[in-house]
């Protein structure tokens, strides 16, 4: 079926499924088919909440006719095994970062799903974003110079110990968390020969899981990255490209709200200037082109190397990593 009639099944009732996802399916103009979670009480509330069908436990959903996609926003650790129900149940996949915690898993879920022509995507929804595409506008047409580094920033402090964050068997961490948006952001302008060089995490020795990193990447032309995060900071949500004549950054890079209007800024020696760039409401724009992509087979081997590559690069953040703490 084409993308326009999409019918979308949820798979958890996370609060960034209520928050974001959902609304974003019908402000894309798709269908919310079913709402699933593993309790009956938790199902009915969240149908009863959206006014859906509510579902007690995934196999079910997945097994519904009515149902061409399902969305997973489970921890981490659980990702691998859903996606793989819902592409051998037939269903595109849109799955929250990072999509896996290991390469060996992507390469796994990715091959499955050009097997059975199905689409699996990682929900990286700032990608579609409008400012990042006139950062790379003023980039390509030299408004800094050649760009000689990327920096990346995305942290927030988390004192709140409970949370799946702080559970290791869950996924939890910073760098997967956190880490993933500045090293997804990262090869925008680096692309796909990025390479890991080294990186520091910082441990929560009572939690096992790291609360805080930064990672050195570089190109094969010598452009290089540090991206930086955790939660044990002050909120931070930018990056910014130092180029040979001057400095390009954003003040909200990765979760401005539709209604934001970011500011973009232009510093070189003799010149400061801030722009004001248009709203944008990244998570319909990120559902459109997911159910668009269902119906374009021939797009879909790119969006899997895509999850390839990044949980690569994540995996190689954390094997390289000093650690501390």
């Amino acid at each position: 079926m084409s993308g326009e009639g999409l019918r979308i099944g949820v798979l958890g009732c996370a609060d960034i499924a209520a928050r974001r996802t959902i609304p974003a399916v019908r402000a894309a103009g798709l269908r919310l088919a079913a709402v699933a979670s593993r309790t009956g009480e938790k199902a009915r509330a969240f149908g009863d909440r959206f006014a859906v069908e509510a579902v007690t436990g995934y196999e079910r959903l997945l097994e519904r006719e009515d149902v061409d996609a399902v969305y997973i926003p489970l921890p981490i650790a659980l990702h691998e095994r859903w996606a793989t129900a819902a592409l051998e149940a037939g269903k595109h996949v849109l799955v929250e970062k990072a999509a896996t915690a290991t390469a060996a898993a992507a390469r796994r879920l990715t091959a499955l799903a050009a097997d059975r022509g199905l689409l699996l995507m990682e929900n990286f929804t700032f990608l579609r974003h409008a400012q990042h595409a006139e950062v790379r506008r003023l980039v390509a047409e030299g408004a800094i110079g050649r760009p000689r580094l990327f920096t990346g920033e995305f942290g927030f402090p988390l004192a709140d110990r409970s949370t799946i964050r702080h559970h290791p068997e869950l996924g939890g961490g910073s760098l997967l968390d956190a880490g993933c948006y500045p090293v997804r952001a990262a090869q925008l302008f680096l692309g796909d020969t990025v390479s890991v060089l080294g990186s520091t995490l910082g441990m929560d020795a009572d939690a096992g899981v790291d609360i805080a990193g930064t990672a050195l990447l570089a190109d094969a032309d010598g452009l290089a990255a540090q991206c930086s995060f955790g939660f044990a900071h002050a909120y931070r949500n930018t990056y910014a490209l130092w180029g040979e004549s001057g400095r390009i950054s954003l003040s909200w890079a990765f979760t401005p709200p539709a209604s934001t209007r970011p500011v973009l800024r232009i510093e070189r020696q003799d010149h400061v200037e801030e722009r004001t760039l248009g709203a944008d409401d990244q998570w319909a724009n990120t559902l459109r082109h997911f159910a668009g992509l269902t119906a374009r087979p021939a797009g879909h081997a790119r969006e899997h190397e895509r999850i390839v590559r990044q949980a690569a690069l994540l995996e190689a953040v954390a094997g390289r990593a000093h650690t501390t703490g």
